[in-house]
Formats: C-alpha cells, sequence, structure tokens
C-alpha cells in the first residue's frame, strides 16, 4: 500500500448533480441549480472542473489551493500549486480581454489556451483527448510492457518531447509529470487507467470521494514513505524491496 504522506484532513465529500450533463458540482446534501445551457465540455476543462469549487467558470487562486489540500497534498505543496494562476491566468483571460486579471483568475471555457509546449500531445489544440495519441504514448515509453511508467520511462518521455527552444514548456512538463507520479504511483508506476481518467477528468473526483471514505487514497508518494524507504530499505524506491 503506497498512501501519501502528504495528506490534508479528509474533505467534505463534494460530486456532480446529476441529470444536467453538465457535471454541475455540489457539496453533499445541496441541491443543485440548473446552470444556463453551455455547449459540450472538453476534456482539458473537465480536467480543471474540479477546481471551479463553485461551478461559475472561473478558478481563483484559493480554489486552486483547496483543490490540491482536498486531493491530499499538504500545505507547502498546495502553496506551490500558486504557481497554476501565476502562469495560466492570463492565457486562459485573452478570451476575454487583453488587460490582466488583477486576481489572476483562471478561465475555464478558454482552458485550451494555457495549453504549452513540449508536452504529451494527449489534448489537441482545442482540449479534446486523444485516445489514439495517448495509446501511442505509452506504446513509445511503456518499456516494460506492463501499463505503467515508471521514473525512468517519465524521464525519457520529457526528454523527447522537448521542444526546441521551449524552456517554459519543458518546465511545465515536469512539473505536471511529477505533481501527476506523486499523486498516482503505485508500485513504482504511473498506470495507464489512472492516467487516462486524469487526462478525461475523472480521476480527481475519484480520489476526493476515496478520501471522504475511512481507507482514504491508497496511490501515490509522499515524505513519509521517502524516509521510510531509506531507513529501513536502503532506497527510496521502497516497491522493489517488498515481497511479491
Amino acid at each position: 500500500m503506497a498512501g501519501r504522506s502528504t495528506r490534508s484532513p479528509p474533505p467534505k465529500r463534494r460530486k456532480r448533480a446529476n441529470g444536467d450533463g453538465e457535471g454541475h458540482l455540489l457539496l453533499e446534501n445541496e441541491h443543485p441549480i440548473k446552470p444556463s445551457p453551455k455547449k459540450p465540455q472538453t476534456a482539458l476543462q473537465k480536467h480543471v472542473e474540479f477546481f471551479d469549487r463553485d461551478n461559475d467558470g472561473v478558478i481563483w487562486p484559493w480554489d486552486v489551493y483547496n483543490g490540491f489540500r482536498e486531493l491530499g497534498f499538504c500545505i507547502l505543496f498546495s502553496l506551490g500549486s500558486l504557481l497554476i494562476p501565476v502562469f495560466f491566468s492570463y492565457p486562459t483571460r485573452l478570451g476575454h480581454s487583453w488587460i490582466p486579471d488583477p486576481f489572476l483568475r483562471i478561465y475555464v471555457d478558454d482552458i485550451h489556451k494555457a495549453k504549452h509546449g513540449s508536452d504529451s500531445g494527449a489534448y489537441d489544440l482545442d482540449g479534446n483527448f486523444s485516445e489514439e495519441r495517448f495509446d501511442r504514448m505509452f506504446d513509445r515509453f511503456d518499456r516494460s510492457g506492463t501499463g505503467g511508467l515508471d521514473v525512468g520511462d517519465l524521464a525519457e518521455l520529457l526528454r523527447k518531447d522537448r521542444c526546441a527552444a521551449d524552456p517554459a514548456g519543458w518546465s511545465f512538463a515536469f512539473m505536471e509529470w511529477w505533481t501527476t507520479w506523486l499523486l498516482l504511483q503505485k508500485d513504482g508506476r504511473v498506470w495507464k487507467d489512472d492516467l487516462r481518467a486524469c487526462y478525461e477528468g475523472t480521476l480527481f473526483w475519484k480520489i476526493s470521494e476515496e478520501r471522504s471514505k475511512g481507507a482514504g487514497w491508497q496511490k501515490g508518494y509522499g515524505m513519509a514513505e521517502f524516509v521510510r524507504g531509506l531507513w529501513i530499505n536502503g532506497t527510496w524506491k521502497y516497491w522493489e524491496t517488498q515481497t511479491k
């Protein structure tokens, strides 16, 4: 079992309302308010929808912080997540105004404008998820054929997906994959089904639901695993010493 030491207190469970087909968000025991008709969401919009805590199409910096806490990350890491609105607010603002948002808000309807270079290519330029590109990523980098990507696979992915003269894209891709691995790893790998759920926008809701239960989310890697692995097994890769 690989639980993360970056746990925050179990959150009050949030879920999607049924019946409107738009993924409307609410807390348990609240009644949904019917939103105005909208065009179908892209996968990238669904990916960030978890952080739009009042479903108004705008993600404030504290929404990002609270979302990371709800996923189980510690205070320090969640504070670091505030770099997300710092870098991605303005690209999404361009769909509304050339003037930067003074509150660093992220606009969900234009989240595709924040797509950066040197990424995996699983999202197209409109924010739609490409199953073909996603499968091709595992064909290229899943060297063990197990259906999961280990640290070495991810390092190779980052190296080969780097575009020329794109240090911002390199940095964003590294931070995204690092966060993904900390959140999802089990037995040292990020598994294909979990990663697909992340891209499609269902993973964060699943983690929040699991954390609201007694057992919590049973994947990920945190400081406790790092220290315990070095102290007991002499390696941070504790899964390599576990008895199968």
